[in-house]
């Protein structure tokens, strides 16, 4: 009956399998999300009737769509925040040292570029030099930065930033915050405080992608803490095939909003699950 047609078996795939394990786990792709994947794959292709000649396009098509399927689609994240009340209140959140105050800057850029205005909110008031970058970078982007003294409450400076925006119709409030590390426990206090006492529209993690493991695990705590609505994962251009961002967003089930990839305020960019699936398959 199927004359034009052959099934694919267990034979066929396997050796696809096992190459194509191989090649995740070298573009960090973690364990556990490589095995969902191949196990994934498994279901979509094994017994299914494919015509002859035409069973290599079907892996590989198969093969993409799996990968795809991990984040879930591309989010347009301007689009949606700018519908919301204004002003929307984005808390950046994240580890020592990933670059979130960096990132706001370039989010108000970004921002800039798309006809809105932001302020920020310089909350970070733990690092030392924290609040003079975020100054040097409103004065560069003509962004006006909220700031206190060191040592002051975080959520006061917020405060103040989002009372500032709505005096002056400001569309964005980009708040930093101190980096956090799992052993600092008042910095996590703090970071609960903040998010309760403004209630945030979004919380953005900031993280490195060349973080690999490490990145995912400090994700998973902080999406614990106060709960994730999506991530930004910076230095994507050091990052030679970018898996981390498969197992990121299979463990979190969050989504990848946006990537940094330069120091240029031009360089963050809207997050393309196509655009990086084709890298790794490259």
């Amino acid at each position: 009956m199927f004359t034009g047609s052959v099934t694919i078996g267990e034979g066929e795939v396997q050796p696809l399998f096992d190459d194509l394990r191989i090649a995740l786990l070298e573009s960090d792709v973690s364990l556990d999300t490589t095995e969902y994947l191949i196990g994934d794959l498994h279901r979509r292709l094994v017994g299914r009737q494919i015509a002859r000649g035409q069973v290599n396009d079907a892996v590989k098509n198969e093969v993409k769509l799996a990968l795809l399927d991990l984040f879930g689609g591309k989010k347009d994240f301007l689009k949606e925040a700018s519908g919301k009340t204004k002003p929307v209140k984005i808390l950046f959140l994240g580890p020592n040292g990933a670059g979130k105050t960096t990132t706001i800057a370039k989010m108000a850029f970004l921002l800039q570029q798309k006809g809105f205005k932001s302020v920020i909110a310089a909350s970070d008031t733990f690092r030392a030099a924290a609040i003079e970058q975020a100054a040097l970078h409103g004065e560069k982007l003509g962004v006006k930065v909220i700031k206190h003294q060191y040592g002051a409450d975080p959520a006061a400076v917020a405060f103040d930033a989002i009372a500032h925006a709505k005096a002056e119709k400001i569309d964005f409030v980009l708040i930093d915050t101190a980096g956090r590390q799992d052993t600092n426990v008042n910095l996590i206090k703090e970071m609960e405080k903040i998010n309760r006492v403004i209630q945030p529209d979004y919380k953005i993690f900031v993280g490195e992608s060349i973080a690999g493991h490490a990145l995912i695990e400090q994700a998973k705590k902080f999406h614990e803490t106060v709960g994730l609505d999506g991530l930004v994962l910076t230095k994507l251009d050091a990052d030679a095939k970018g898996g981390t961002a498969f197992s990121i967003a299979h463990d979190l089930k969050t989504p990848i909003l946006f990537i940094g990839m330069g120091q240029e305020y031009g360089d963050l960019k809207p997050f393309d699950p196509e655009w990086l699936v084709n890298n790794v398959l490259s």
